[in-house]
């Protein structure tokens, strides 16, 4: 039984915004207002929050534009492979924001303008496993790498991953299973858990641990494999 169908259950939140001060006033109204929900992530950027020892969380309020270079999609898709719900909080209310967002795996795509108290029933009925309406985007898919080729590539901590790798790690990241991994590769099972396996040895040796399936995601954030 999950947490979500305990009734009296805790949930651990994050908030990403590169407001401040839009932060800071989420984390007060959730402490204030939703005592079930425990702010553990105050994050102005994507790498604050992947870099989070409390990475990762149940569920994610997220903003839709980060100056970071990361995409809303891949930002969405790693959440939800490491197994956080998504709520996308924005002030650019446009049918293709919304369905961009909810094609990658987000719960909920929702206005800045609306009331805090508004917020926090949504993110009550997301962690019970409701998918919020149509209508709340009116508040004012997934995409494929390309193969690439050519020599390995080096990290930002010099762990020097081949082509191969680094497809199934960006694959991987995005959420797929490595079955799906080696489908997307046109490659076996085996093959692809050998990448990966490589890929976690390869940054294990550089001291980066990456052996739990967050920690990789870390990583592949970390070096700008989620674009």
């Amino acid at each position: 039984m999950s947490s979500t169908d305990v009734p009296g259950a805790r949930y651990r939140l994050a908030i990403l915004d590169d407001h401040s001060l839009i932060v800071d006033g989420l984390a007060r109204w959730f402490a204030d207002g939703a005592p079930e929900f425990d702010v553990v992530v105050a994050a102005t950027s994507w790498m604050d929050l992947v870099r989070s020892p409390e990475f990762p969380v149940d569920l994610v309020l997220m903003d839709l534009q980060l100056p970071d270079g990361v995409s809303i999609e891949a930002r969405v898709r790693a959440c939800r492979a490491a197994g956080a719900r998504v709520i996308v909080v924005t002030a650019l209310d446009d049918d293709e924001s919304r369905e961009r967002c909810m094609a990658a795996g987000a719960a909920g795509f929702v206005s800045k303008t609306l009331p805090a108290e508004v917020l926090v029933d949504y993110a009550r009925r997301v962690m019970r496993g409701e998918r919020l309406p149509r209508p709340v985007s009116r508040l004012g898919a997934s995409r494929g790498d390309e193969s690439r080729v050519g020599a390995p590539v080096a990290t930002m901590s010099g762990v020097h991953l081949s082509p191969a790798e680094e497809k199934a790690l960006r694959y991987y990241a995005q959420g797929l299973s490595t079955l799906e991994v080696g489908q997307r590769m046109d490659v076996g099972y085996e093959t692809a858990k050998t990448y990966l396996r490589r890929v976690r040895e390869k940054y294990a040796k550089a001291g980066r641990q990456a052996s739990r399936k967050a920690e990789l995601i870390r990583r592949a954030a970390e070096d700008g494999f989620l674009e």
